[in-house]
């Protein structure tokens, strides 16, 4: 069966001119001229078409040169046998080369990824891994697009095809090009990490971030970085891997709906526009690297027309280092790279964030609290004799349901002698058991990320005759990655009742749900199906439906599903995604509670909300939320780096918060403002002992109303030094409205 997720990378640049692509040991090579170019990952399918032109906007603006997508094998071939690899690949390039979409062509594709990621698995295929390798470079290089191939995580990859880094830290962790012919290039910069149901979220600071980038390109000659994601979106539908949350990277510089996240997104584009002003330097000077101190280092470019610029490094992540460079004296923060472009003039540093952070809120505008709006359809719990296909064992889930669904039923007849409780045991491969005899739950229990098998063991009530033993195992999501996948099983392992073994009894499967088959979450046959009142009933596996119109406005819309359990969302047919709220983070607050619904999924009014619930939940806990940037924070000090913008005009070599509020809102109210000794930061901050009691003043009168403004750290701006000999501070928050 094919379960990959990823076939290949394509990138897409802006605007190029005919010609092939070609690369050297420093670059990839566009019309000509060698080129550095910070790339993004938008995929097609985790956003709607309607949101395309607004992501790859805000990418450009955000300093990028191309967007990244990958090529879904599982969405364009769902059932194995149309295709395998070869001429899946060939048909995806002759796509490509039938619309003219190649640089040889003269289209926007400048580079193309065979395989993902395949040397974590090679060694577990033994000589096979190598001699795959080398045919699928082969392969993919005698399709003749005109622009380079690469395979990323894979050091053997066999001449033409560029091996690439993923990671976090390709700047400490990178082998480095396989050829010296062959350029450094990161196609994985992960943002951010994908989240799981059940698992902590980690966040990736900006800072962190930008330091391995810039370490990227100093140390490893890098000139290709691609942000894994740079806009991660949404798992639709079934899409999402196993145990992998519907929101797909929102902690990425755009969120799940396409808002600007901040301060990534600005702080990542300064360091672009930093970069971009020593990129010809970085890529025809020469590079010198000498010591500055036990672990800072300078690393110098000189370009045959004087041209200079330098990289200032502090390895140090627990201290702070003065250095002197060319006669001149540098405070390097912890664990900082300093980007001085003409070799004397810090432009950028990656530990000083001046771009402002940003709060985002949820709005609820439709709430759905009351039992009128809502209509209830109970799921058909099946007997063995509702069943048509049968075994005498038990059958293994994803190669019975052909992923057609996530739910498979295990039915049984068992006759008991005589009415007594008796101890049920069920082993599972995962991922989630709900148990049910003679109609009636008794038990329930679900496998973790990375450790999907478990065993349910209870009591059940059992009656004199015969009994209906009715076992729903249901997976969230098929596996992603690792050899052998083919090999991999799911379902239930064996079950026995007391000390009677059932694993190789007579077992009855049904695929598939009820309100599935009957297809309740499309207008048609929710129509056609007898729903019934809302009765708050505390009933496992349930169907809900309610209507409701479109808030007014442009904001990005989700759903609030936190009153809910475990189950799947659906909007005028189209799934948004299935939904956990009862499987908590180690914190014991959920996963995620909201879910996107895209704007183009809706209609004005009336649109029909399909949920379906596993648990006894709450719908008139639910509501339609808008999801907007409310509040804007700026902080900077005497010694952060004046914008760059600024570096470039040779002007107002000041740092300067700068505020922005997304379109259509303009600020409203001035939160907090405080030129001085602020305490904390944009989460969190008071005034200090020192304070310009001019500070609301003066950015009332900058800011107020307007949708944007600049205020500069300066005493002239504030009336005067406030507390001479103190470092001085600017903190300002302000609400949008």
């Amino acid at each position: 069966m094919v379960w990959l997720w990823w076939l290949g990378a394509v990138v897409a640049a802006a605007a190029v001119s005919g010609g092939d692509v070609t690369y050297d040991g420093r670059s990839l090579i566009i019309g000509g001229q060698r080129k550095l170019i910070f790339s993004g990952s938008i995929h097609y399918p985790r956003s709607t078409p309607d949101m395309w032109a607004s992501l790859i906007s805000k990418a450009k603006s955000g300093g990028l040169d191309a967007i990244d997508t990958y090529v879904f094998w599982n969405l364009h071939e769902p059932q194995p046998g149309q295709f395998y690899m070869q001429n899946f690949t060939t048909k995806i390039v002759n796509m490509m080369k039938s619309e003219n979409l190649y640089a040889s062509q003269g289209g926007p594709i400048i580079v193309s990824q065979i395989e993902n990621e395949y040397q974590n698995v090679e060694k577990a295929f033994g000589d096979k891994g190598p001699s795959y390798v080398r045919w699928a470079a082969a392969m993919a290089v005698g399709l003749n697009t005109g622009v380079p191939w690469v395979m990323c995580k894979q050091d053997d990859a066999p001449d033409p095809v560029i091996n690439s880094c993923n990671g976090m830290m390709c700047g400490e962790t990178f082998v480095g090009p396989n050829s010296p012919n062959k350029p450094a290039m990161w196609t994985e910069d992960w943002t951010h990490f994908y989240d799981n149901y059940g698992n902590t979220t980690k966040v990736r600071p900006a800072q962190d971030i930008a330091y391995h980038v810039a370490l990227f390109i100093v140390k490893m000659n890098g000139s290709y970085i691609n942000y894994y994601m740079y806009h991660g979106g949404t798992n639709f539908g079934r899409n999402a891997s196993a145990f992998m949350l519907t929101s797909y990277y929102d902690q990425a510089p755009l969120d799940e709906y396409g808002l600007i996240r901040q301060p990534k997104w600005g702080h990542l584009k300064e360091m672009h526009a930093a970069v971009k002003l020593c990129s010809q330097t970085l890529l025809y000077g020469t590079k010198t690297n000498f010591s500055l101190g036990s672990r800072q280092q300078a690393y110098v470019y000189n370009g045959g027309n004087g041209e200079c610029a330098a990289f200032l490094v502090n390895t140090d992540a627990a201290s702070d280092a003065e250095v002197r460079f060319q006669d001149q004296t540098y405070r390097l923060p912890r664990k900082s790279i300093s980007i001085l472009p003409d070799c004397k003039t810090v432009a950028f540093n990656t530990a000083k964030v001046s771009s402002q952070y940003s709060t985002r809120t949820m709005k609820p505008v439709v709430k759905l609290d009351s039992p009128e709006r809502w209509q209830e359809f109970d799921e058909a719990i099946p007997s063995f004799s509702d069943t048509l296909l049968r075994s005498d064992s038990l059958l293994e889930q994803m190669n019975t349901t052909k992923d057609a669904s996530d739910y498979l039923w295990y039915t049984a007849s068992y006759q008991q002698s005589e009415e007594l409780q008796s101890v049920i045991t069920v082993d599972s491969r995962g991922h989630v058991l709900r148990a049910f005899v003679n109609e009636v739950f008794f038990g329930s229990r679900h496998g973790i990320y990375r450790n999907q098998s478990f065993t349910l063991e209870t009591d059940a009530p059992f009656k004199s005759g015969v009994n209906n033993i009715s076992l729903l195992s249901i997976m969230i999501g098929l596996p992603d990655s690792g050899p052998h996948m083919e090999g991999r099983a799911s379902g239930l392992r064996n079950a026995s009742i007391g000390d009677k073994d059932l694993t190789y009894y007579s077992w009855g499967y049904q695929v598939g749900l009820v309100g599935e088959k009957l297809q309740l979450y499309t207008e048609e046959g929710s129509s056609k199906a007898e729903w019934s009142k809302f009765n708050h009933s505390s009933q496992q596996l349930k169907w809900y439906k309610s209507n409701f119109d479109a808030p007014e406005g442009a904001d990005p819309v989700a759903l609030n599903l936190g009153s809910m359990g475990k189950g799947a969302a659906w909007i005028n047919g189209e799934s948004i995604g299935r939904y956990w709220i009862s499987f908590p983070q180690p914190n014991g607050s959920p996963s995620q509670i909201w879910y996107h619904i895209p704007r183009s999924f809706l209609k004005p009014t009336n649109n029909l909300l399909i949920l379906f619930e596993e648990e006894a939940a709450n719908p008139l806990g639910v509501s339609v939320d808008t999801v907007s940037v409310t509040r804007v924070c700026g902080h900077v000090s005497d010694s952060s780096p004046p914008p760059v913008i600024s570096y470039q005009m040779k002007r107002g070599r000041r740092p300067k918060v700068r505020l922005r509020c997304p379109k259509s809102k303009n600020i409203s109210n001035i939160l907090f403002a405080s030129f001085g000794s602020p305490l904390g930061d944009c989460s969190s901050y008071a005034a200090g002992r020192c304070h310009s009691t001019s500070s609301f003043n003066v950015v009332e009168r900058a800011c107020l109303g307007r949708r944007m403004c600049s205020v500069p750290w300066s005493y002239r701006s504030f009336g005067g030094d406030p507390c001479p000999g103190v470092s001085k501070d600017l903190l300002i928050e302000a609400e949008c409205q």
